[in-house]
């Protein structure tokens, strides 16, 4: 079966534009088609400064589980970008040739389809010969490409992407897209892209599912104690505001945000009484201070976590804020809605067919 498996290549032009969302609601589509699904990453780049190989395993193995697929059909990467692999082919001690490398790599996978997940963009693993053309020209595979929505920069990347690499191209699916401009894309940006021999084949809306985070991976990234409600850190937070103003105003703003997350001084007890009567799914407190009793106790009764940290709150925001839309899609809420959305936004079909692979339509 390997032997005769075609190879799909997901593909982006720049980081965090949905390539693991994309593959996970690929996966389940093709499947309710009878399609069996392989899964491998090449060159894994997510982790350049403060994670390795151990990361990249849970993530290889959160997906192998909620896609059901079995040894032969989920590989490891075949290499870690990070600053010792790098170096070591800068300075000459690794010179493998990766090309042959990953034609063993794929002819591993026991599938109809193998979805193979690409770097960051389009040039990123070029000094291991592992960029995004030369991947699918080694083992000649097609590509998907993901794009984020933007108005006014993402069609010249698209026409770029197509020139460089051609035929191999199958089509791209735009991501990200605000509701207000959904019309526009469906009926200006869609019709001209077709006629420049770039199918779309998905459309997917923004989300404020997948764009949220859970309190535990907020907890995660800021090292927090857990001062109550640790059984619910799996809620998700989908915005983040600033206790620092009066009582009164901070009521205002906090009704106006839902399931969020505020940030305010341990010594604020006024502010964060209206935090928690408010769409709060985490309160995050600052300044080394304890929350009073009455706190712990209100926030008890209505099962909100507290979180306790050791840094700023200028850098407790900067943390939070960076980490939206940017951190791995492990909660279930999240592959559930990936899957409605592909459902709903991506044409399976047309895919399958430009793969050559037999369309089985679920009885």
């Amino acid at each position: 079966m390997a032997k005769s498996a075609k190879h799909l290549l997901i593909a982006s032009t720049e980081a965090y534009s949905g390539k693991s969302a994309t593959i996970l609601g690929l996966s389940h589509l093709s499947l309710d088609k009878h399609i069996s699904i392989g899964y491998g990453q090449p060159l894994a780049t997510d982790f350049l400064e403060n994670a390795g190989e151990q990361e990249q395993a849970e993530d290889v193995d959160f997906l192998a589980t909620a896609l059901g697929l079995s040894a032969n059909q989920v590989k490891s990467p075949l290499l870690f970008l990070n600053r010792q692999t790098i170096d070591g082919r800068l300075q000459g001690t690794n010179s493998e040739d990766y090309s042959q490398a990953l034609k063993q790599y794929v002819n591993q996978f026991e599938a109809d389809l193998v979805l193979l997940e690409g770097p960051n963009n389009l040039w990123e693993g070029s000094v291991f010969n592992l960029s995004v053309p030369e991947i699918a020209e080694s083992i000649d595979a097609s590509i998907l490409l993901v794009a984020r929505y933007h108005p006014l920069m993402m069609v010249g990347s698209l026409l770029t992407a197509k020139k460089f690499l051609g035929d191999r191209l199958l089509g791209i699916l735009i991501n990200e897209i605000p509701p207000a401009e959904l019309d526009t894309v469906a009926e200006t940006v869609k019709p001209y892209l077709e006629k420049q021999g770039i199918p779309v084949l998905g459309m997917i809306p923004k989300d404020r599912i997948l764009n949220s985070i859970s309190v535990k991976e907020i907890a995660t990234r800021l090292d927090a104690k857990v001062l109550c409600c640790e059984e619910h850190l799996d809620w998700m937070v989908e915005s983040l505001s600033i206790g620092a103003m009066n009582v009164n105003s901070a009521l205002g703003y906090f009704r106006q945000r839902d399931n969020m997350a505020v940030v305010t001084g341990g010594d604020r007890a006024e502010l964060q009484m209206a935090a928690l009567e408010t769409s709060t799914h985490c309160l995050i407190l600052t300044g080394h201070i304890p929350p009073k009793d009455l706190i712990i106790e209100r926030a008890e009764s209505l099962d909100i976590p507290i979180l306790s940290v050791n840094v700023d709150t200028l850098t407790t925001v900067e943390i939070v804020d960076n980490a939206f839309g940017k951190v791995p899609i492990y909660e279930e809420i999240k592959v559930r809605q990936i899957q409605n959305l592909m459902e709903q936004h991506f044409d399976i079909d047309r895919l399958l067919k430009a793969l050559d692979l037999e369309v089985v339509t679920s009885v």
